[in-house]
């Protein structure tokens, strides 16, 4: 086999694994312009304005600050791991997107192209073990740079970890018990419209999948591996440049996946909305639709953003809980909720069947 013919066969794998990496990182980066843009409104605030129009190049100006900062190492840290640890946080974070379906696939040049890298059988348990991988950079960032606050918060965020990945998993059995399949294609393909989506036949799981994947993802009220107010900072304290930009991406694109997976497991995926046939009968907006591309990929796009406000809107509005109370949430409420509507599911199918 020559150059060119592995080219040919490798090429469509690696545009597609170069366009959903870029996506990623776009939208890690702007995620964050969107949550101090909506945080700021809900505070009486502007938020980013003066970097580019309407603060649109903030995300750019903080990166490219990042890249130029000292890299600072802890005199008494263990610089190998302490190195390495935002890597580990990171890559999985990334990898994870490899299976997401953002759209049923676009025709370039005469071929059909798929949007998404590879089509799982198992990808639900794909994505769940990258995202028990991620949680090892953070304890290994606690443990090797010698504070006793990022200890703490490494150790925090490894119990969070392994208390609330058990109810998201069975949250998300619920869901695989009413689609068949581990395959996050065909439990799209299972919603085709919105009167099939997941989220009204598992309402409960949705709840619980959402509470879950807060606590999964550190964000409040549920970041106690980074209480400010009593860790500084948590397991990313000693961290500076561009080390400490590769946990801030990596939790982003944690949010950002938890995000996609809803919206796959409970929202119907790539799915419209609204028909497209009911779109090109707008005047003002039917004639532009060919030129904005498939509109699957949109709908989805816009499902992230929607699912992603929740992430902001409890940040602006709820409190951080007590360690204790986290705890008791995940395995005394959480957990029986979950195995209680997993009977419940296995009870009505069984039923209706």
């Amino acid at each position: 086999m020559d150059f060119y013919q592995l080219l040919i066969i490798t090429g469509p794998i690696l545009l597609q694994v170069v366009v959903i990496i870029a996506f990623t990182l776009f939208n890690t980066g702007y995620l964050t312009y969107y949550e101090r843009k909506v945080l700021a409104r809900m505070q009486n605030r502007v938020g980013p304005l003066h970097t580019g129009p309407i603060g649109l190049l903030q995300p750019l100006a903080d990166g490219i600050k990042l890249m130029f900062k000292e890299d600072i190492v802890p005199d008494q840290a263990d610089r190998a791991v302490f190195k390495l640890a935002p890597l580990i946080a990171f890559v999985p974070a990334i990898a994870a997107y490899a299976i997401v379906p953002f759209g049923p696939g676009v025709t370039l040049f005469g071929h059909k192209v798929s949007l998404y890298v590879t089509d799982l059988n198992i990808g639900i348990l794909y994505v769940l073990a990258l995202s028990s991988l991620g949680a090892y950079g953070i304890v290994l960032a606690g443990w090797a740079s010698n504070s006793k606050y990022a200890l703490m918060g490494g150790l925090r965020s490894a119990s969070q970890v392994i208390s609330y990945e058990i109810p998201m998993g069975l949250a998300i059995i619920s869901v695989l018990m009413m689609t068949g399949s581990f395959s996050l294609v065909k439990i799209t393909q299972s919603q085709p419209n919105i009167w099939n989506w997941n989220v009204f036949y598992q309402p409960f799981a949705f709840g619980l999948y959402v509470i879950a994947a807060i606590a999964e993802t550190n964000r409040a009220p549920f970041d106690l591996p980074e209480a400010e107010n009593e860790l500084v900072a948590g397991f990313h304290v000693e961290y500076s440049g561009f080390r400490f930009a590769l946990f801030f991406m990596a939790e982003y694109a944690n949010m950002l996946m938890v995000s996609c997976m809803a919206v796959v497991l409970f929202l119907g995926g790539w799915n419209p909305i609204v028909p497209r046939a009911a779109f090109e009968m707008v005047p003002l907006v039917g004639p532009y639709i060919a030129f904005i591309g498939d509109p699957a990929i949109w709908w989805f796009i816009i499902k992230i953003y929607v699912f992603f406000f929740i992430f902001l809107w409890l940040r602006a509005t709820l409190p951080r809980l007590r360690y204790d109370q986290l705890m008791k949430l995940g395995w005394k409420v959480m957990i029986p909720l979950a195995l209680a509507n997993i009977m419940l599911t296995g009870l009505v199918r069984l039923l209706v069947k």
